[in-house]
């Protein structure tokens, strides 16, 4: 953004030159307008892109009403850009948002818990990839009662009570057990879990998450409002003027000023 010119800021008197014609100057507003338009496109298209969280899924980590800038060029192959920007693997614990593999034309958001390669299993709801338990500090259980699928993965006798597995996915689980009973993670795939573990549709239920889905990584919280509370609730003042101030006031205390401008981990 431009800063503007100080009033006391002498600057330097050229001659100018006469006024185009109307035309002329139509033209080069129509030409700037179409730039803008390219530069926004290309930033949408290959570089950021607005998401909104609408579900409990990630909690604590991402809440309802969080407004991200998703990173799109984190994560990519590309060899044409690969010199200018920097990318880098998947790894675990990174935070994803992907094309919902099932439905692409649905995205959610997950943290990768295992790579392709990894053995991964859940034993009482805590993830252990090649033998060794993950520090998951940052997963929340808010469910007292246990389900066999849910919290004991891959748990083939049983089916989820919440959310049940698709079958398609049962048959794929049996073909990829090694003789521990754990699930190997295949090329190109990953299996990611939501850190709200007891209320969360992910890996569990529907399978990997390929490579070729992942849109990016959540860059910052650039707005978070609670839902909740900025419903008007009760009925309004009947002055117009009190009835604005009222919504006004509401929405500012509906502001999550705290989070905003965070980067999720």
């Amino acid at each position: 953004m431009t800063e503007p010119v100080a009033q006391e800021q002498l600057t330097v008197q050229t001659p100018q030159p006469p006024p185009a014609p109307r035309s002329r100057n139509g033209l080069y507003s129509l030409q700037s307008l179409a730039g803008t338009v390219v530069i926004a496109v290309f930033v949408i298209t290959f570089i950021v892109q607005a998401f909104q969280i609408p579900s409990e899924s990630m909690e604590k980590t991402l809440l309802i009403g969080d407004y991200l800038l998703v990173d799109k060029a984190h994560y990519g192959h590309s060899r044409l850009w690969g010199w200018l920007l920097p990318y880098r693997p998947i790894r675990r614990e990174d935070i994803i948002v992907f094309r919902y593999p099932v439905n692409p034309h649905q995205h959610f958001v997950k943290r990768v818990v295992a790579v392709p390669g990894d053995h991964v299993r859940l034993i009482h709801k805590h993830v252990f990839v090649n033998g060794v338990r993950q520090n998951d500090a940052y997963a929340t259980f808010n469910w007292s009662w246990s389900d066999r699928f849910r919290d004991e993965f891959p748990e083939l006798g049983a089916r989820g009570e919440k959310n049940s597995p698709t079958g398609k996915w049962l048959r794929q689980v049996q073909q990829l057990l090694d003789d521990d009973d754990e699930l190997v993670v295949p090329q190109g795939s990953y299996f990611v879990l939501g850190d709200n573990r007891d209320d969360s549709y992910d890996s569990r239920y529907w399978g990997f998450v390929p490579q070729e889905n992942v849109v990016g990584r959540p860059l910052v919280i650039y707005w978070s409002m609670d839902r909740g509370d900025s419903v008007l609730s009760g009925g309004l003042p009947s002055g117009k003027l009190s009835s604005l101030t009222l919504n006004v006031s509401q929405l500012l205390n509906s502001l999550r000023w705290h989070r905003m401008l965070r980067i999720p981990q």
